[in-house]
């Protein structure tokens, strides 16, 4: 039984949250005779979508039945970000000593603090998903639930919206994964977890996924003690094993304690207070209490009481069921971001809202496959990658040469004493064309848009040798392995037909 609400506490940056974006005494617009698109949820790519249609000159409606925003604003990005930053300054200050600066008696964390923060830049950022900046925008927003009642008509509170075409948006939340005595205990999960006001003394963590190892690390900078329990071995299994493996220990060095390769992992009521967690890892049985507990694996799509079949439109236990060009079996009902990708990112749900715009309203031919998506968690060091694991090039197929530059050799990220981690890039095999890349360092995230630009664009890692990067950065990084490309291309033959011309040359 997941506990707390989103909108807990109830002090002013909450009161500004809930007016922007689930205003209490909204009132539900009267339907347009028919729209060039209704879209059923209002997260990042139901805004994109209804931004952008609105704005092409469409008569758009948007539907959403809890909180404008989405994950992304209010339980996801923005409230995790936020907290991640105030994990990272406690610490910086921690560590300040490496650096010559010393804090007399040591730095103490204010948790209620962090999170009052956290919560009133939320609010702050707010407006930009408000039902009120969307009426303005000229797209006509109801609140409350939409159920679909033909292939082109939905309901809403009792209204009847007739449609051109349409799109699912209604994205995905955190479901419980079958733990022994689950359903006994109260747990948190993203949706709820930034509701805390107490930092908890003890913080258990089930799964070391994207959010699992942010949240953990966060927490152990801010003073818990912080155990992560994960089914496999290691971390981040969906990243590079040599990358994930700088981050596990920075998480360490942090604190984190991991138990992976857990077996039978049971939960329950702690006698006192608090969750008892018993698991076998690696052959040793721990029993531990915990002060709370974060559940961090399964994700579910709302499908649920949409009436997907009145609509006709197929869908899974995975969300809905979409071709390349996001059309569902209903060819005039399409769907974008999480309720229908593998990619269960805001920046994806953005890419896919705008192609539905294309597709749907335009004709087009726009196909998701054609998008070059990143990713990025961001831990302490940050990992990031884009295009085609090395795993995923040899399930493929695909001959590929890597080219790795580690961080401490590059000058910026020692002088910053951020030197631990790496670049890898996956080119094609005698080619300078980029399948793949990933980084773990302190600004990954940020580090990854080159290569993604680069792929998008058709540019080859010699043509990233060969742009002039400000001198120091940690985007040199990404010059050396370019560099790298270029003496790779030094073959001995090529390079005895150099010394011969320039001997010539003399």
């Amino acid at each position: 039984m997941s506990e707390l609400t989103p909108l807990k506490p109830r002090d002013e940056h909450n009161a500004r949250l809930e007016a922007n974006v689930r205003p209490p005494d909204w009132q539900n617009p009267t339907p347009a005779e028919r729209y060039n698109l209704v879209v059923l949820g209002a997260g990042t790519a139901g805004l994109v979508a209804a931004a952008g249609a609105g704005g092409l000159g469409a008569r758009v409606a948007l539907v959403e039945r809890g909180l404008l925003g989405g994950d992304c604003l209010n339980v996801g990005c923005v409230p995790s970000k936020s907290l991640i930053r105030c994990g990272r300054a406690a610490a910086e200050v921690k560590n300040a000593g490496a650096f010559g600066v010393h804090v007399p008696g040591g730095a103490t964390q204010d948790f209620a603090a962090a999170m009052a923060r956290m919560r009133r830049l939320r609010a702050q950022l707010s407006p930009h998903d408000s039902a009120a900046r969307f009426r303005d925008l000229g797209v006509d927003v109801y609140l409350g639930e939409a159920r679909f009642t033909g292939p082109h008509a939905l309901e809403v509170d009792g209204q009847s919206l007739s449609f051109r075409k349409a799109v699912i948006a209604t994205g995905a939340r955190a479901s419980a994964p079958p733990i022994d005595g689950l359903d006994q205990v109260a747990y948190l999960t993203n949706e709820t977890i930034f509701s805390l006001t107490e930092r908890p003394r003890r913080l258990g963590v089930i799964g070391a996924g994207p959010i699992g190892c942010e949240l953990g690390q966060t927490f152990a900078q801010l003073g818990s003690e912080v155990l992560i329990v994960e089914s496999r071995h290691g971390i981040l299994q969906k990243e590079d094993a040599d990358c994930s493996q700088v981050v596990q220990a920075a998480m360490e060095r942090d604190g984190v304690r991991l138990l992976c390769c857990g077996k039978q992992v049971r939960v329950r009521p702690a006698e006192e207070s608090g969750v008892r967690l018993t698991l076998e890892s690696h052959e040793h049985g721990y029993d531990e209490v915990v002060d709370r507990l974060l559940v961090a694996v399964g994700r579910a799509p709302n499908v649920e009481g949409l009436d997907l079949e009145a609509a006709g439109v197929d869908y899974t236990k995975r969300g809905v069921t979409v071709d390349d060009r996001l059309r569902t079996s209903n060819p005039d009902v399409f769907a974008a971001g999480d309720i229908c990708s593998r990619y269960k990112f805001t920046h994806a749900a953005d890419a896919m809202a705008r192609l539905v715009i294309r597709n749907a309203l335009f004709l087009g031919r726009a196909k998701v496959s054609d998008l070059v998506i990143p990713w990025s968690t961001y831990t302490s060091p940050e990992i990031a990658h884009v295009g085609v694991s090395a795993r995923e090039a040899d399930e493929q197929g695909l001959k590929i040469d890597t080219y790795t530059q580690a961080l401490d050799e590059v000058d910026r990220p020692v002088l910053d004493g951020q030197s631990e981690g790496l670049a890898k890039v996956h080119c094609a095999r005698g080619k300078g064309t980029i399948l793949g890349a990933t980084i773990v360092a302190a600004h990954a995230g940020d580090l990854i848009c080159e290569v993604a630009l680069a792929m998008t664009s058709g540019i080859g890692l010699s043509g990233i040798g060969r742009t002039i990067h400000p001198y120091p950065t940690q985007a040199e990084v990404l010059r050396k392995l370019g560099d790298q490309y270029a003496r790779a291309r030094l073959t001995p033959l090529v390079a005895s037909l150099m010394r011969k011309w320039l001997r010539w040359r003399r």
